[in-house]
C-alpha cells in the first residue's frame, strides 16, 4: 500500500504536469500517436501524395487484426491512394446498410517560411494547450479519431448492428484525383452507405466553454471567374490614360464595395433562427428582423459585421489573384484578376457572372470562367444538390451525445461556406452530415493558413463524441 503522504505528493505532482506529460487512457494515447503520424506525412494536394499516409494507416489496421479482405488501397494514381476499411457488424441477409465515416488526408500547401519561425507545418508540436501542424484541424483530426476509434472498437470486441466503413481520401482540397468521386464511380460498393459522417460541422467556444454544436447539411458551391483588361501597350516612356492595370484597378475598387443580396434557404434559415437566441441582444434582434425581411438593409449591416455570418447570408465573391504587365519598361498589354466565388446552393453561376460584369461595367474588360473549382464541379452548369434532411434519426443521436459531453447547448443546422466531399454523396441520394464534436474558437480559424492548430482538449472531447455517436448511428434501429 502506498503511504498517504506519498500518495498526496504523487497526486499533487501529477496536477502540475504539462498536458503533454499527463498520463492518457490507452485509446487517447493511440489517438495521439496516429494524429502525430498523420500530421508528419506531407500530403499536400498539389505537390505531394496521400499514398504513404494511407499505407501507414492500413498497417495499423492490419496490426490490430483487421483482415486484408476488409482493407482497400487504391486510386487514380499511385501517389494518390485512398484507404477504405470495413468494420464488420452482425451481418446476415437482413443486416442494415453500413454507416460511412469519411475524412480526407490531403492538406493544402504549407511552406515553413510562411509559418512562425519556431513552427514547421509538418512537425507535430504540442504547446500551450494546442497541437500545431498542417492538417491538425482540416482534416487529420477527424481522420485520426476515426482510425483510433475503429481500433478501439476492435479491442473492445464491439459488434455493431451494421457494418461501419471508414474512408480516408485524397484531393478533397483540389488537384487531379478527388478520392470520393473516384470511389463512387469505380468502387461504389465499398462506400455505399445509409448515412455519411464527415467534416463540415463542429462546435463553437465562447469564453473557452462550448456554447453550440452544429450539423452541416448543405454547402456553398465554388465558382471561379477571371476579369481581364487588354491593351495595345507601348513604351513606358510614353504613358497614355488607357492603361490596362489602371482600368482593372478601378473595376476592382468598385467590386470591393459590392455585396450580393441576402437570401435564406431552409438550412440557413434554421441556423439563424436558433443562433438569434444565443447571440448578443443587438445581433439577435437583427437576425430576427432579417428573417422577417431579407431586404432589411439595416439588419443585414449588423449581422454582416461578422464575416462568418456574412458568408452564410449570401453568395460571396472575392479577388484572390492578381497579375499584369510583361516588362518593367513597357505599358501593360494585359492585366487580370482572379475571383473566387462561394455561391449559395441554388444560385445560378450565369447570374453570378452577369452581376460581376455589371459591377466592373467597362466594355474593355472581359469576364470569363464560371467553372466550379475545388471539389471538381461541372463547368458553368447549374447543379443544385438538395440538402440532407436533418430528421430525428441524425438529430436525436447528435443532441444526446452533445448533452452528455457538453451540457445543455443547442445543436444547430448549418451550411458550410467552404466545400466538402459530402456533396458527391448527396448528389447520389446518400445523406451526408458534417458533425465532429470538435470545439473551436470561431474567432481563431486557421485552416489553410498560418500556424494551423487544434485545441488539445477539443481533440480528445471530439474523440469521445464520435465514439459515442458512431455507436448510436451503427444501431439498426436508426435506419433512415
Amino acid at each position: 500500500m502506498v503511504p498517504l503522504r506519498t500518495a498526496i505528493v504523487l497526486v499533487l505532482g501529477a496536477a502540475v504536469l504539462p498536458a503533454s506529460a499527463q498520463p492518457r487512457a490507452p485509446h487517447e494515447q493511440l489517438l495521439h500517436d496516429v494524429y502525430k503520424e498523420l500530421i508528419e506525412f506531407n500530403t499536400s494536394n498539389m505537390t505531394s501524395g496521400t499514398t504513404a499516409a494511407a499505407e501507414a494507416m492500413a498497417k495499423r489496421f492490419r496490426d490490430a487484426g483487421f483482415p486484408d479482405a476488409d482493407i482497400f488501397l487504391g486510386g487514380v494514381r499511385a501517389d494518390k491512394h485512398n484507404l477504405v476499411v470495413r468494420y464488420r457488424g452482425k451481418g446476415g441477409p437482413s443486416a442494415p446498410k453500413p454507416l460511412l465515416l469519411l475524412a480526407h488526408i490531403d492538406v493544402v500547401e504549407a511552406l515553413k517560411s510562411d509559418w512562425s519561425p519556431d513552427l514547421d507545418p509538418f512537425k507535430f508540436l504540442e504547446r500551450d494547450g494546442y497541437y500545431y501542424g498542417r492538417g491538425t484541424s482540416d482534416d487529420k483530426a477527424m481522420a485520426a479519431i476515426f482510425v483510433a476509434n475503429l481500433i478501439r472498437f476492435k479491442r473492445e470486441g464491439w459488434v455493431p448492428d451494421r457494418d461501419v466503413i471508414l474512408a480516408l481520401t485524397a484531393d478533397e482540397e483540389g488537384g487531379c484525383c478527388n478520392g470520393v468521386r473516384w470511389l463512387i464511380q469505380n468502387q461504389r460498393e465499398l462506400v455505399d452507405a445509409y448515412l455519411v459522417v464527415n467534416e463540415g460541422g463542429g462546435g463553437s467556444l465562447r469564453n473557452d466553454k462550448p456554447f453550440l454544436n452544429s450539423i452541416q447539411a448543405t454547402q456553398k458551391n465554388v465558382v471561379n471567374f477571371r476579369v481581364t483588361a487588354k491593351n495595345r501597350g507601348g513604351h513606358s516612356s510614353v504613358p497614355r490614360p488607357d492603361n490596362a492595370i489602371y482600368q482593372l484597378a478601378e473595376g476592382i475598387t468598385r467590386f470591393s464595395k459590392f455585396s450580393f443580396p441576402v437570401h435564406f434557404n431552409a438550412v440557413t434559415r434554421a441556423f439563424f433562427e436558433k443562433t438569434a437566441d444565443i447571440e448578443t441582444p443587438e445581433v439577435g434582434r437583427a437576425m430576427k428582423a432579417l428573417l422577417r425581411n431579407e431586404n432589411d438593409a439595416a439588419a443585414a449591416a449588423i449581422v454582416s459585421r461578422d464575416p462568418r455570418y456574412n458568408s452564410m447570408l449570401r453568395s460571396t465573391c472575392v479577388a484572390t489573384m492578381l497579375s499584369g504587365g510583361h516588362a518593367s519598361n513597357a505599358l501593360p498589354q494585359t492585366a487580370e484578376v482572379g475571383i473566387n466565388c462561394r455561391i449559395l446552393p441554388d444560385a445560378d453561376p450565369a447570374e453570378i457572372r452577369a452581376a460581376i460584369a455589371k459591377v466592373f461595367a467597362d466594355t474593355a474588360l472581359e469576364v470569363s470562367g464560371g467553372g466550379r473549382g475545388g471539389q471538381g464541379g461541372r463547368g458553368g452548369q447549374r447543379t443544385v444538390v438538395e440538402p440532407s434532411s436533418i430528421g430525428p434519426e441524425i438529430l436525436g443521436p447528435v443532441e444526446q451525445v452533445t448533452r452528455e459531453l457538453f451540457g445543455n447547448i443547442p445543436v444547430i443546422p448549418t451550411m458550410s461556406t467552404g466545400a466538402t466531399d459530402s456533396q458527391p454523396f448527396r448528389s447520389i441520394g446518400i445523406p451526408a452530415y458534417g458533425v465532429s464534436g470538435l470545439m473551436g474558437d470561431p474567432e481563431d480559424i486557421r485552416s489553410h493558413g498560418r500556424d494551423e492548430r487544434m485545441r488539445v482538449k477539443s481533440l480528445y472531447d471530439g474523440q469521445e463524441f464520435l465514439y459515442r455517436l458512431t455507436k448510436l448511428l451503427a444501431a439498426g434501429k436508426t435506419a433512415m
